[in-house]
């Protein structure tokens, strides 16, 4: 999946670049019926470690001082391809904060923002190394790893920071056969450009490979077992570790939890829906307050969403000024990638309700196109990080399209469009991304039970627009040891949002072993 703003953001990721969100999800249509229930399981690998790894998992990590005082970092050599051990290597970025408390060491904490493409060296450093609780960072060695393919860990690459300014301003509300070839270039064109500038990666990102990773990683760093907070895609990454390795899972959380036994199409779809539930509460909200735009006291849900719809089509004719230095303009791509950015958390809602005030009002887009650059993590300069372009390689490798061609997204929109009014078209269309990529899928739906791990909590968040809260309910239900930790509330996960409910059962649980009571519900 994918999400993004502050440093607290975590990067949720569905459906994909060029369409907006990807979270953790997007890529897939496999032949499993949408909703329907899936046989295949993830399977455990053996307890005893192939003698062709055994370089890898004795290897010694040469830390250097990097980032912030506290932060160390080293790189770690894992198999490109864990088939052929011996055909080559992949680097891995790994950074830490050793445990700052007079307490009896807990060992590492992995952590994982999500994604996937998201920067777990940048989380650690700019959050979770500093901002976890400090009874947390007290115990724990605080530890990230980027994966395969993503940020400072050889990360894939595709089109340049022009060609990803053509590419997110695509039109994915095409009227006609014109817009709806060039949105089906477009994909081509990147896909085409990740084949090109990263071919001896793009057929070894997936998730079973980097949480084959991280077990390489709990060796070197001499755990015996894996502690591990992992948000939106960081879910689907530490369900799967749980899956492969049951015996070695020791206290996991897993918050804005992924479904893995979905395809991509009924992800998206969910993930549709999520997106209008979101938005349903920012409407109720928007309109108490006399500085919205999109209606009064008075105003419905859909109403609202009407309104935008049409501010939406007017920009889709006449995009507004921004005020950006590369010339670029307010058109209706890049002012629903905002909309959506504002939708994982309600702290954004005031700056959202301002974007769109000064863009209805006064024409200028600046404020909606800060928030889509945060989405697609652009800088001033036009540079993008690599989110988008690892997060589609991932997606893509891991389940097999939404859709194969554009006749199909085209059938499929009533359901999209009735999932979300305001947003089901465009997601629809950027389902489309995974049709044209370079290498095959390798991953399938699956069920993760991981029979034999320790507890795992499992936290699911009632209105969360980006990783729906059944998802939870049906994670926390494949997992022989699932524990489900409802929080009622709004947006994208849960832990370190200010619930103080949340906060004090997962704190109990990561210090004491302890999991929250069964069926916890917080506000």
């Amino acid at each position: 999946m994918h999400t993004r703003p502050s440093p607290r953001r975590l990067t949720a990721t569905l459906l994909t670049a060029a369409a907006l969100l990807v979270s953790a999800c997007s890529s897939g249509g496999s032949t499993v019926p949408a909703g329907g229930a899936v046989d295949a399981a993830l399977a455990a690998l053996p307890r005893s470690t192939p003698s062709a790894l055994a370089p890898y998992y004795g290897q010694r990590l040469h830390w250097r001082s990097c980032g912030a005082p506290g932060f160390s970092c080293a790189t770690m050599k894992a198999p490109l391809d864990y088939a052929q051990p011996g055909a080559g290597d992949v680097r891995l970025a790994v950074a830490r904060k050793a445990a700052t408390g007079k307490g009896r060491p807990l060992g590492s904490l992995l952590v994982n923002p999500g994604g996937p493409g998201g920067s777990a060296v940048d989380y650690l450093q700019s959050y979770a190394g500093v901002g976890y609780p400090a009874a947390v960072r007290a115990r724990y060695d605080m530890v990230a790893v980027d994966p395969r393919g993503v940020a400072r860990s050889e990360p894939v690459k595709c089109l340049d920071g022009r060609q990803m300014d053509a590419y997110t301003q695509t039109d994915l509300t095409p009227d006609d056969a014109k817009e709806r070839d060039a949105l089906v270039t477009a994909d081509r064109r990147f896909a085409e450009s990740c084949g090109a500038r990263s071919a001896r990666l793009l057929r070894h990102v997936s998730t079973v490979e980097a949480a084959r990773d991280m077990d390489i990683l709990r060796a070197v760093l001499g755990d015996r077992k894996l502690n591990y907070v992992g948000a939106s895609y960081g879910t689907f990454l530490g369900a799967t570790y749980a899956g492969l390795f049951p015996q070695r899972v020791g206290r996991m959380v897993l918050d804005g939890a992924m479904d893995p036994s979905l395809d991509a199409r009924r992800l998206n779809l969910d993930q549709t829906a999520g997106f209008e539930t979101a938005f349903q509460a920012f409407a109720k909200d928007c309109v108490r307050h006399t500085d919205c735009p999109l209606g009064g006291a008075g105003t419905t849900p859909a109403q609202v969403g009407d309104h935008l719809t049409a501010f939406f089509r007017r920009l889709d004719a006449h995009p507004v000024p921004a005020g950006d230095a590369d010339g670029r303009k307010l058109g209706e791509s890049l002012a629903t990638t905002g909309v959506i950015a504002a939708m994982y958390d309600q702290g954004s809602w005031e700056q959202l309700r301002e974007a769109l005030s000064s863009a209805m009002r006064e024409n200028d887009g600046a404020g909606l196109l800060v928030l889509s650059d945060s989405y697609y993590e652009r800088d001033a300069h036009g540079d993008y990080s690599n989110l988008m372009m690892a997060n589609a390689a991932v997606n893509c490798l891991d389940l097999p399209p939404a859709f194969t061609g554009a006749d199909q997204v085209r059938q499929a929109l009533p359901a999209f469009e009735k999932a979300s009014p305001v947003f089901g078209a465009g997601l629809a269309w950027a389902s489309l991304n995974c049709a044209y990529w370079p290498v095959r899928a390798t991953g399938q739906p699956h069920r993760i039970a991981a029979k034999g791990a320790a507890p795992i909590v499992v936290v699911g968040t009632t209105r969360d627009p980006a990783t729906p809260y059944r998802w939870a309910q049906s994670l926390s239900r494949q997992l022989s040891s699932g524990r489900l930790l409802t929080y009622a509330g709004d947006g994208h996960t849960a832990y370190g949002r200010g619930s103080t409910c949340i906060d004090s059962a997962i704190d109990t649980y990561l210090l004491h072993g302890t999991p929250p009571a069964v069926g916890k519900r917080c506000s």
